[in-house]
């Protein structure tokens, strides 16, 4: 599970920003959603708010650049435009086989070049006192380098900086550090993110095509989400049917389309006994929900990690908070979803949040802030009773857009006077 993502010079972050997953235990409300292992508290969920063109997607971009870097990917990392600095930095702290550890590389785009690297771990006393231990750093430009494996430590200066220290040596020969590579892959293969803009099908398509309890348990998800649903599956073209002349089956030349788009044909919805391709009959939404079926469903049974981005997107605010809903469960142990939303009916304190888990992304002249609810003090008129959704309309958490589309309103008035004098 992610407890905190720090960036500095990437993406929309010129200057330091850091997220957090961790959970404040002075505050007893919700306990289900937080996941407790060895003394370390983790928010199962957390939502992020603000402006388009905030920033709120690049927050998601940088979680990607990570699990990227760590899987030898190309990480698509930008350093920040107005900054001269080409050289990005990404940390993250996280839970693994229940110890907590913490990751940090820099990288300079203009080198391809990964210029410094440090990996610890970091143990809790039963007095919740924490004691961090370095098993590696890499830093080129400081020329430091130590690492747990002391015979590593000597190899270090000498090793290609184009990528990280486990994937340039035979990390076979060194225990510790083959163990720290397996802990940050492993880490990031937990990882999903998807924009629901943009959601994919295919993951859900090939879990369909096997029939096992996951399966089910997709179709369930999928059913629930949609009351006028009777069943959604995965069949052969032949037993594809749609309402038409004598309701028979279509000529083929009906489906000819495209062999990439030939397995989302054979997803099919039923309504009231009629067998429909869903690709072509249902809305946006129910689609989205299909897709998004696979990577919920997955995520709670294996305990993965789900980063959404836009989660509302063509879907319903019900069902939005009822997804939320499962990941915040006592019954969920060790999935984690965050998620960037303009939904405000999920901005409850009351019934579905702890405090901490709402952020915003603002933004201004002078740069680009990620804080949390948590950070407004009840003396600032934040409380867990407070109606957060109408502090946010006031503008009192910033993070509000001030569109002023008036403005073009009366410049297309303006202009259609002018032409018609013009005219005469």
């Amino acid at each position: 599970m992610i407890i905190e993502v720090r960036a500095k010079n990437c993406y929309a972050f010129k200057d330091a920003i850091t997220f957090s997953m961790k959970a404040d235990m002075r505050n007893k409300k919700f306990g289900s959603n937080v996941h407790t292992e060895n003394n370390f508290n983790v928010l199962k969920t957390a939502g992020i708010y603000g402006p388009n063109n905030a920033g709120k997607t690049c927050l998601i971009k940088c979680i990607r650049a990570i699990k990227r870097t760590l899987l030898n990917e190309k990480s698509g990392l930008m350093s920040n435009i107005f900054s001269e600095n080409d050289v990005c930095e990404l940390g993250i702290t996280f839970m693994m086989i229940g110890r907590k550890f913490s990751y940090e590389f820099k990288y300079s785009t203009k080198k391809d070049e990964y210029i410094y690297e440090s990996f610890s771990e970091i143990l809790k006393d039963q007095y919740n006192n924490e004691k961090e231990i370095f098993w590696l750093k890499k830093d080129t430009i400081n020329k430091e380098y130590d690492c747990i494996d002391k015979d590593v430590s000597a190899m270090i200066p000498i090793v290609s900086k184009n990528n990280l220290l486990y994937y340039v040596i035979d990390t076979s020969k060194f225990e510790r550090i083959n163990e720290m590579k397996q802990i940050l892959i492993g880490f990031a293969e937990k990882i999903d993110v998807i924009n629901m803009n943009n959601i994919p099908m295919e993951h859900t398509i090939e879990i369909m095509k096997n029939e096992n309890q996951l399966q089910q348990k997709i179709v369930g998800f999928i059913k629930n989400a949609d009351l006028y649903l009777d069943d959604f599956e995965y069949v052969d073209m032949g037993k594809i049917y749609v309402k038409g002349e004598d309701d028979k089956k279509p000529e083929e030349s009906v489906f000819d389309f495209p062999e990439k788009f030939m397995d989302q044909i054979r997803l099919v919805s039923t309504y009231k006994g009629v067998s429909v391709p869903s690709m072509i009959f249902d809305s946006t939404g129910t689609k989205k929900i299909a897709a998004l079926a696979s990577y919920v469903i997955e995520s709670l049974e294996q305990g993965r990690i789900l980063i959404v981005d836009e989660l509302d997107s063509s879907i319903h605010f019900k069902l939005t908070r009822a997804i939320v809903a499962l990941f915040n469960n006592e019954l969920n142990t060790d999935a984690q979803m965050i998620f960037t939303i303009h939904d405000i009916n999920l901005m409850d304190c009351k019934k579905m949040f702890r405090k901490e888990q709402l952020w915003f992304v603002h933004k201004d002249d002078n740069g680009v802030y990620v804080y949390s609810l948590a950070d407004f003090t009840a003396q600032q008129g934040v409380r867990d009773t407070t109606d957060i959704v109408d502090k946010y309309r006031k503008g009192a958490l910033s993070a509000l857009p001030e569109p002023e589309l008036i403005n073009s309103l009366l410049s297309v008035k303006g202009n259609l006077k002018e032409d018609t004098s013009d005219a005469k």
